[in-house]
């Protein structure tokens, strides 16, 4: 068995998220007791085994349980593609960029190869540079994502079977369609995963170029509809050419939406005390930086931190209730990576 010092063991504690704890342990008669504000310059000699067990046990719980939401969050934005394009996008030959899209061109001037087998060749093509290139949880998720959308889709047609428009507005449906799929496709886009087809190159074109997902979407779905124009006629190209630009709008609208996040800066008398309700309380780090105001001359602590949307409210209200003088700047964050947001490999 592997012995670990205190040390470590709150090491782990820290990277399972668990922030308020103490450790007991013996030194010779006398014991020693750790919180999370263990000082790491003080080397023990103890040993602790039964502790680490534990820890391993709560690692896996809390990956179980983060796997699970992840799943469930996919799912029901899955549910909302399927219910956008049963509804409103099929009844009417909306081809909205993709694969599906893509494969109707093809079919149309090679009639010989089939639209599903040529969404099929596709799709595992695109799922194996998934793989490869992006990581397996991405290609793991997205695989679950692509045959729950064709699922639903299947579902759909079972439990309640149509095949006239929503309305008789062919603009009115491309709209609403539209903008359920990319509230939904921006859902499974938030989770690391993706519907599939054109999707992959989309976040494959984010990771290295970072330009946003709806935007490289946008580029790829283009040329489709374009093709799709010369296919079926220039209305219906520009009824598709209209939905994928709305489509990668919405995306990005909907992404941003989920992982929008506040930067804070305060200036006060009682920095400390909100330092404390901030990592304490809201379980989120800050930084200080030291200046001198322009007006008094006088020497100040600046507080900085970066919250998401609920915590920036109790933030607020507590600074409103501890200091109702004191000076706060905020301002949106497009994208926060590093320990506690958004991992910087994804």
């Amino acid at each position: 068995m592997t012995d670990y010092t205190p040390k470590k063991i709150i090491k782990i504690l820290d990277k399972c998220r668990i922030i308020k704890y103490n450790i007991y342990c013996f030194e010779g008669m006398n014991e020693k007791k750790y919180s999370r504000n263990f000082n790491y310059e003080y080397i023990h000699s103890r040993r602790i085994n039964f502790t680490v067990r534990g820890m391993r046990s709560m690692k896996k719980n809390v990956d179980i349980k983060k796997s699970i939401k992840e799943f469930a969050v996919i799912t029901f934005g899955v549910a909302l593609v399927a219910c956008a394009l049963y509804f409103f996008l099929m009844p009417d030959d909306i081809a909205a960029g993709g694969v599906n899209g893509l494969s109707m061109v093809i079919n149309h001037f090679i009639p010989a190869l089939p639209v599903g087998s040529l969404m099929l060749i596709m799709n595992v093509i695109l799922f194996i540079v998934g793989f490869i290139v992006i990581g397996v949880g991405f290609g793991i998720k997205t695989i679950y994502a692509s045959f729950a959308l064709s699922g639903g889709i299947w579902l759909l047609e079972v439990i309640c079977p149509h095949n006239a428009p929503m309305t008789n507005d062919v603009l009115l449906n491309l709209i609403l369609g539209i903008l359920i799929q990319g509230v939904g496709m921006g859902i499974v886009f938030n989770a690391n995963a993706s519907t599939g087809g054109t999707d992959i190159l989309a976040k494959i074109l984010n990771k290295y170029t970072h330009i946003d997902i709806g935007k490289s979407l946008l580029m790829i779905d283009v040329s489709v509809t374009l093709f799709a124009g010369v296919a079926f006629g220039l209305s219906q190209g520009l009824y598709s050419l209209l939905s994928v630009i709305i489509n990668g709008l919405v995306i990005d609208s909907a992404i941003e939406g989920l992982t929008a996040h506040r930067e804070v800066m305060i200036v006060s008398d009682k920095t400390e005390i909100i330092k404390d309700f901030i990592i304490n309380d809201l379980n989120r780090g800050a930084t200080f930086y030291y200046g001198k105001g322009a007006y008094r001359g006088k020497d100040i602590e600046i507080l900085d931190t970066i919250v998401d949307k609920k915590q920036f409210i109790r933030l607020k209200n507590y600074i409103k209730e501890t200091d109702p003088t004191a000076f706060v700047k905020v301002q949106n964050v497009h994208e926060t990576l590093g320990d506690g947001f958004k991992s910087i490999l994804e």
